[in-house]
Parts: structure tokens; sequence; C-alpha cells
């Protein structure tokens, strides 16, 4: 098995089972002939040899150390009880070190009662003091007893602090997570925006232009084509969307749905289980649809696509459907002119709409969409601009930085 693996393997074992080695660390030592008498000693008291109520000491002191994660209140008293017997008797054992370490372990692992334990355990100190002092050989002074003291509140301090490093990380932990959620979830809601948006403010004006061409039945039936072909492209997207959205995609384990229909991609295929990143030929098939909207709009293209734009192809995609779905809504009729260039390093997308429309185009609705474009835009280091012209028509703007990001 691989260190890997044993790490695995140990990290699965019940915590008091991962804890009791250093207790018996502790209490082995404590036996060894070099180490013997040579642990900690307070109040003078000459050494001994181990005898009966050394096993009971040792075992105070070492054994509940495989418990001082699970009920640090426990172990604290019990070794504490340990300790005091250790000196009492002179026995001086190495075992004596587990004081510190369970100062340490409580201090940073004990909820209840912090203050209620550091009290008792400090009245109890002064009677400890006292008798060693009068059982010692006299030699040593208070100053000493309140040097080992401070020493013991030193190691509780170092777990205090250890519990409060925690707690921050927790929280900081929680932050992130809570602000990667509102990110997702603005991500999410700008998707389904202009997702939805779109297209359906495209079949909502084919169909209201389908009203008056009952006496054209072939140019009645091309309209109805096209809001059944405008539904089904929004219905791909949501799938794609909701795929993105769902845990197992990308796992393999997913089921698919859906099929191409232009600017969706089907749901149940490899390149369904990527990320989509719209090629800005695409813009070609938003601007199909628009003009079967009924509204007009001149294309052009300019330089050549970069292999690897990172996200840029897709935010230039976004801007472009924002700007027609404006148009559709708020300037239905007027001409509409999209111009792509693709430059070194970056993409630059206009969308300009001419203001003799049937609605006036220097109306942004709600500007939700065209606040989510500049932040889009905004994220990929780029520049955004929205705006009415002096002859009443409205033009979006946005040059961005092609492969920033991915």
């Amino acid at each position: 098995m691989s260190l890997q693996g044993v790490g695995q393997a140990w990290r699965r074992l019940d915590v008091t089972v991962r804890d009791l080695p250093l207790g018996i660390l502790f209490l082995v030592a404590s036996f060894l002939p070099g180490l013997r008498g040579q642990g900690t000693e307070v109040g003078g008291l000459p050494a001994r040899p181990f005898d009966a109520l050394a096993v009971v000491a040792l075992a105070l002191e070492c054994l509940p150390l495989a418990v001082r994660r699970r009920w640090p209140a426990v172990c604290l008293a019990l070794v504490t009880c340990g300790f005091a017997l250790d000196q009492l008797r002179g026995y001086h054992s190495a075992a004596g070190t587990a004081l510190p370490v369970t100062l340490i372990s409580a201090g940073s692992r004990l909820e209840a009662r912090r203050r209620t334990t550091v009290i008792l355990l400090s009245v109890a100190y002064v009677p400890l003091a006292i008798a060693l002092s009068r059982l010692g050989s006299g030699s040593e002074t208070p100053t000493e007893f309140v040097t080992f003291y401070l020493v013991l509140a030193l190691a509780w301090g170092a777990g205090s602090w250890l519990r409060s490093a925690r707690a921050a990380e927790a929280e900081h932990r929680e932050r992130v997570a809570a602000s990667t959620r509102t990110a997702e979830r603005t991500q999410i809601a700008r998707e389904l925006h202009d997702v939805v948006t779109h297209h359906v403010t495209a079949m909502v004006v084919q169909a209201e232009a389908a009203r008056y061409l009952t006496a054209a039945p072939e140019r009645l039936e091309q309209s109805l084509t096209a809001v059944s072909d405008t539904g089904r492209r929004a219905i791909t997207d949501l799938r794609h969307l909701l795929d993105l959205l769902n845990p197992d995609h990308g796992t393999g384990t997913g089921t698919g749905t859906g099929t191409d229909h232009g600017t969706g991609t089907g749901a149940g295929t490899d390149e369904a289980r990527e990320p989509r990143t719209p090629v800005v030929g695409r813009v070609l098939t938003l601007i199909e649809q628009t003009r079967r909207a009924g509204q007009p709009v001149d294309f052009t293209e300019q330089g050549t696509p970069a292999p690897l734009t990172g996200s840029a192809d897709l935010v230039a995609y976004r801007v472009v459907q924002e700007a027609l779905t404006n148009a559709l809504k708020y300037a239905h009729g007027s001409r509409t002119y999209v111009q792509v260039r693709h430059g070194e390093g970056e993409i630059t997308v206009e969308v300009s709409t001419e203001g003799t429309g049937s609605r006036t185009a220097a109306a942004v609705g709600s500007g939700r969409g065209l606040a989510g474009l500049r932040e889009r835009v905004d994220v990929l280091g780029g520049d955004f601009s929205a705006g009415g012209s002096t002859d009443g028509g409205f033009t979006v703007r946005a040059r961005i930085p092609a492969g920033s990001a991915s």
C-alpha cells in the first residue's frame, strides 16, 4: 500500500484510536531507564522509585490522551489528577509532559464552560503548590510556582489561539462559499436573462406580426414556423443551462436531452459536457432569427478570428444577442447594424439601431441586460458603452480582450 493509501486509511480511523499512540509514547518513555526521574519537577521533592501508585499516576497522565479531542474536559481532569499524584509522590516521570499537551488540546477543543475550567484549575493549583512547598526541601520560592503556573497558562493560551484561528478559517471558508454561491446565482441569472429574453422577445414579435398575415397564408406559415423554430432554440438553450446546473454534469452519469438548433448544443453529446462558448460565427444565427422577426439587420465582420479566445467569444455573442433583443423590443422595424472586428488580442463589437422604428430606440427597459453585459466585459478587462445617438437611435459598443479568461 502506498503512503497516500496509508494516510487515507489512518484518517478513516476513529479519532480516539488516532490519539492513543501519543499517550502510549509518554507511558513507554516514562519507564525507560535513561528518562526515569528526569521529567517535570515542581516543589523540589526527592525522586523515588516507581511503586504501585506510580502505575496509577502514569495511567492517569498518559491514557486519557486518547480522548483529548473527543472529551477534552474529562481528559484534562484525569491528567491533572495524575500530574498532582506524580509530583506529590516525587516520581518526576516523563509523563508529566502530558499536562501541557492536554492544556493545549483542551484550550483548542473545549467549547463549554471554558472560563469555569480555568478558574477551577487555578484554584486547584494553590493547594497543590502549598503541599509541594511543605513536602519539599523548602528551598523553592513562590516565584518558581508562579513561573510554572505561567507556563501552564501559556499552554492554555496557545490552545485558545489555535481555536480562534480555526474559527476564523471556518468563517473565511463560509464567506468564500457564500460569495461563490452569490456569483454563481448571478451568472445563472445573466444566462437565463440572455437566453429567455432574446428568444421570447423574438417569439412575441413574430406572433404579433402573424396576426396581420391571415390574408397571406404563405407568409403566415413562414411566421408561425419562425415562432416554432425560435421556441425550439429556447428549449435547447434552457436544457443546456439545466444540464450545467446538474451535479452529474460532465461526469458521464447525467442524461442528455435536446439536439443542436443553431445556437444550442446537443446536451447529450461530448460537446454538451463542456462549457459552451459560442463562436462569433454563430452571430449569423442570431441575425437570421432577428431578420425573420421583421427586423432589418446588416452584418459585417472584419479580421480573422483567433483560434483561442477564452471567454471573449461568449461575451461577444451575448453583446450581440442583448443588443438585437433590445432592437426588437424598442425599435422594431428600424435598421440595425452589427459590426464584429477581430483585432490582435481583442474582439470589438458594435451594434447600432436607427431611431425610425415603431418604438423609440432610446428606451432601454430595466437595464438589467446592459448592466450584466458591462460586468461581463469588465471582468475580462474590456470597455463597454451603451447610449442613444443624436438621430434617436441606440448604439452598443464593446471591446473585449481575447484569451484573458477561459
